[in-house]
C-alpha cells in the first residue's frame, strides 16, 4: 500500500534543487509518500510535456515520490474516453487533466480539494471567473488550477493576406499595446468578418474552423453563438434553443460557411493547425499553438500571423474559454501526495516556466500570474504577435454550454450540440425548425439522463 503524505511544510532544503524549486511558503508537501501516477493533455506547443515532466519528478525526487505522467491527447477524445474508462474501472491514474467542463463530467469521481485551493487563493489571489463557475461545485471545490494549458480561443490571422486582398491592417485594429481606437474596434463586426472572409475566399485563402463535434468546433461556435444571444439553454437550466436568436445564427452561419472549405465538416482538433501552416488559411480560431508550430517549421507564415479580438455580434463579443484543472480521482491512492502536488504546481516560478515554454500558449487561471508575465508582450516575430491573446478589449470570456448550469452546460459541449447543430443546415441542408427540433430532441435526452 502507497504510504500517505502529511500537509508539511515543504522542506528548506528542497530549494536548492534548482529552476523548478518552490518559494511560496503557504506549499506543503509530501515526502516518502510512494509513487504518483498523473494522466495529463498532451499539450499542442513543442517542449512543454518535458518541462512539466521535470518539474514534476524534481518535486517527486526531493519528497520521495515517484512520479510518473502518461500525456494523453485529446485527439479523437481519447483524454474524454481514458477519463470515463478510469472512473468507471475505479482504477488507473491518480492525477489527472481535467479541461473546462470535466470536472462537472466526472464530479462523483473527484476528492474534494478545498483546503488546496484555499490555500492557493490566500497566497496567490483569486482565480479567473469561469473557475468559480466550473471547478467550485455543490459547495465544494473539485478541482485545482491546471498549470498547463487553460487557452483561450482568439482570432489567429494573416497580416499579409488581410492586407492583400481584405485591404484590411489588423494590427490597426488591434494594436500591441492599450491605445485602441474604439470607432475601429466597434466596426470589427460579425458582418464585417463575413465581408473580409468573402474577399479572403475569392483570392483562394479561405477561413477554417471546425464545424464538428470537437473541442474546437464546439468553442469557437459557442462565442459566436453568444455574440447573436443564440442559447441551447438559459441559466435557468430551461430549454431556450428554439429562438429567433438561434434562427439568426443559423442564418449567418448559412452565409459564411460559403465561404469555409468542405473539409471543415470533418475536421479535427489539429486540422486548423495544418490549414494554416501550409500557407492555405487566411483565419482560423485557435491558441497560438499555429504560431508556435510555424515559428518552429514555417516561418514565414509565422511572421505574418496575427492574434486578436473575435468579431462583435448583436449581442456583443465573445471569447472561447477552456481553462483547465488538475484533479484527484477518489480512487487514488496517495490522495495526500496528490494534493501537495497541486499545490506546488500553482506556484508562479512553476507556472511562469511552463507559459514561457508554451511560447504564450498558456494562459495562468490564476489571475496574478497572468498579469505579472510579460510574454504576450514580448513574444514576436512579429512583434506583439500574442499581446492580444489573453483578453484585453471588451471580450467576455465564456465556456461553452454558456449560460447553461454546468451540468447541463458540459454535455451541451461534450455531445457537440453547436456543430451537430450547424452542421444539419449548412452542410445536411434541413431547415432551421428541422434542425432546431433536433437539438430540443437531444436536450431533452440529456436532462433525462
Amino acid at each position: 500500500m502507497k504510504k500517505s503524505a502529511s500537509r508539511r511544510t515543504f522542506l528548506k532544503t528542497a530549494a536548492s534543487a534548482g529552476a523548478f524549486s518552490l518559494a511560496a511558503p503557504y506549499v506543503k508537501t509530501s515526502h516518502s509518500a510512494g509513487s504518483l501516477s498523473l494522466g495529463i493533455w498532451d499539450h499542442w506547443v513543442p517542449g512543454v510535456n518535458k518541462v512539466l515532466e521535470n518539474i514534476c519528478k524534481e518535486w517527486g525526487d526531493a519528497n520521495g515520490v515517484e512520479v510518473n505522467i502518461d500525456f494523453i491527447t485529446s485527439i479523437g477524445n481519447k483524454l474524454l474516453l481514458t477519463a470515463q474508462a478510469e472512473t468507471r474501472a475505479k482504477t488507473g491514474h491518480d492525477v489527472y487533466s481535467l479541461p473546462t467542463y470535466y470536472t462537472s463530467m466526472f464530479r462523483r469521481s473527484l476528492v474534494p480539494v478545498d483546503e488546496v485551493v484555499t490555500d492557493i487563493i490566500a497566497a496567490h489571489g483569486p482565480l479567473a471567473p469561469s473557475a468559480y463557475f466550473l471547478s467550485q461545485l455543490d459547495g465544494a471545490w473539485l478541482s485545482a488550477p491546471s498549470p498547463t494549458a487553460s487557452p483561450n480561443l482568439c482570432s489567429v490571422s494573416r497580416l499579409d493576406l488581410y492586407k492583400e486582398h481584405a485591404h484590411i491592417d489588423l494590427t490597426e485594429i488591434f494594436p500591441p499595446n492599450p491605445n485602441r481606437d474604439p470607432e475601429l474596434v466597434n466596426a470589427w463586426t460579425y458582418e464585417s468578418f463575413l465581408q473580409a472572409t468573402a474577399k479572403l475566399a475569392a483570392a483562394g485563402h479561405p477561413f477554417g474552423a471546425a464545424i464538428t463535434p470537437t473541442p474546437d468546433g464546439t468553442n469557437w461556435l459557442a462565442a459566436t453563438f453568444s455574440a447573436y444571444g443564440a442559447e441551447f439553454v438559459n441559466r435557468e437550466g430551461e430549454v431556450t434553443v428554439n429562438s429567433d436568436e438561434v434562427r439568426n445564427l443559423l442564418e449567418y452561419m448559412s452565409r459564411l460557411t460559403q465561404h469555409m472549405p468542405d473539409s471543415v465538416y470533418a475536421w479535427d482538433d489539429a486540422s486548423n493547425n495544418r490549414f494554416m501552416i501550409a500557407g492555405t488559411g487566411s483565419a482560423a480560431i485557435n491558441p497560438p499553438s499555429i504560431w508556435a508550430v510555424s515559428n518552429r517549421d514555417m516561418p514565414a507564415v509565422a511572421e505574418q500571423l496575427w492574434h486578436h479580438d473575435l468579431p462583435s455580434g448583436p449581442k456583443g463579443r465573445f471569447r472561447p474559454d477552456a481553462p483547465f484543472f488538475w484533479g484527484i480521482w477518489d480512487f487514488s491512492e496517495n490522495i495526500s501526495a496528490g494534493k501537495d502536488l497541486l499545490r506546488y504546481v500553482a506556484n508562479k516560478t512553476v507556472v511562469d516556466q511552463l507559459v514561457d515554454a508554451s511560447q504564450g500558449f498558456d494562459i495562468p487561471v490564476i489571475l496574478s500570474h497572468q498579469k505579472t508575465n510579460d510574454i504576450w508582450a514580448r513574444s514576436g516575430p512579429p512583434t506583439g504577435t500574442l499581446y492580444n491573446y489573453p483578453v484585453r478589449g471588451d471580450e467576455k470570456a465564456i465556456p461553452a454550454g454558456y449560460p447553461a448550469p454546468p451540468e447541463l452546460a458540459s454535455q451541451i459541449a461534450i455531445q457537440g450540440l453547436y456543430g451537430n447543430l450547424v452542421a444539419r443546415v449548412t452542410q445536411g441542408g434541413e431547415t432551421f425548425d428541422d434542425a432546431i427540433s433536433w437539438a430540443e430532441n437531444e436536450l431533452e435526452g440529456i436532462m433525462r439522463g
